[in-house]
């Protein structure tokens, strides 16, 4: 049978893009009060190839399905990770999953960091919000695995509400001893924290990083891209080296529905990592419907 195509030249998407598969949660870590990373292993063959900064559409069975970042590295255990915030319905059903239960999982979807073209001389500089570190942790895992001593360094800035929300203690302290430079500030502090109180951008202003030989990875709230990729620029990083993670209403994962579409984007397949510079830069200005 002759293969059909679309009017764009694209060959119609595969039936089973639109089909989850059965994945066993094998591993379940509360990281905060409302927060979940859950370790999902295929029922049935091996795990697909990924690269930090996809996706994957998680369905809880018989509630519904949500798009989810992935939040492990690549070459893992047989497994992988996703860490979701408790904010509805699906997000619940998910976040109740107990180790044993089965959860559906389509994808990987999207567009990556795209960290394997990053030189070992190259600054790279991840800034997050909240729950925005959780597509960023698998590429700071494997920034800091990489990096060698006089090479470019890895500047993990990280935004959290409180010291209580503070996600992925363990790892940030670890990619501390293994010589990133980690910050973390709070919007508000509490008795004991020693740490920065304020926005993220104003971990901007201390980090001894060199803007001409730099790079810069932005994920987070987008009110906190808008003033963080500014203040980016104003340190003087070209914005064409500027990535930055979109959210938008994503349903099908492959460009279908049109549910994400943000001005000439499809954030589920043109996204959600995009270049600051020359795309995403009047695009952080639309209101998300």
């Amino acid at each position: 049978m002759t293969e059909t195509t679309e009017p764009t030249g694209r060959p119609p998407p595969r039936r089973g893009a639109l089909v989850p598969e059965p994945y066993r949660v094998v591993g379940r870590q509360v990281e905060v009060a409302d927060v979940v990373t859950l370790a999902l292993e295929p029922h049935r063959g091996q795990l697909p190839a990924f690269a930090p900064g996809q996706f994957n559409m998680l369905t809880a069975f018989g509630v519904g399905e949500v798009a989810i970042s992935i939040s492990s590295a690549p070459g893992g255990a047989g497994a992988v990770e996703h860490s979701i915030r408790d904010v509805g319905a699906v997000t619940h059903a998910l976040c109740e999953a107990r180790i044993g239960s089965v959860v559906g999982v389509r994808g990987p979807f999207g567009t990556h960091w795209g960290i394997g073209g990053i030189g070992e001389d190259t600054d790279v500089v991840v800034v997050a919000g909240g729950i925005g570190l959780a597509p960023l942790r698998g590429t700071v895992r494997d920034l800091v695995a990489r990096r060698r001593d006089g090479g470019g360094r890895v500047y993990v800035l990280v935004g959290m509400r409180s010291p209580d929300q503070i996600l992925f203690a363990a790892d940030l302290e670890d990619w501390r001893r293994r010589g990133a430079d980690v910050a973390v500030t709070v919007d508000v502090g509490a008795q004991g924290w020693q740490g920065p109180v304020g926005v993220v951008t104003s971990l901007l202003l201390d980090a001894p990083f060199e803007p001409a030989r730099s790079v810069a990875l932005a994920c987070g709230p987008e009110i906190m891209m808008r003033f963080t990729t500014r203040a980016l620029v104003d340190r003087g990083i070209d914005p064409r080296r500027i990535q930055v993670s979109l959210e938008r209403n994503m349903q099908c994962g492959i460009g279908l529905c049109g549910h994400c579409q943000l001005g000439p984007l499809l954030v589920c397949r043109d996204g959600p990592v995009v270049s600051y510079g020359g795309v995403a830069d009047q695009l952080l200005m639309e209101r998300n419907r």
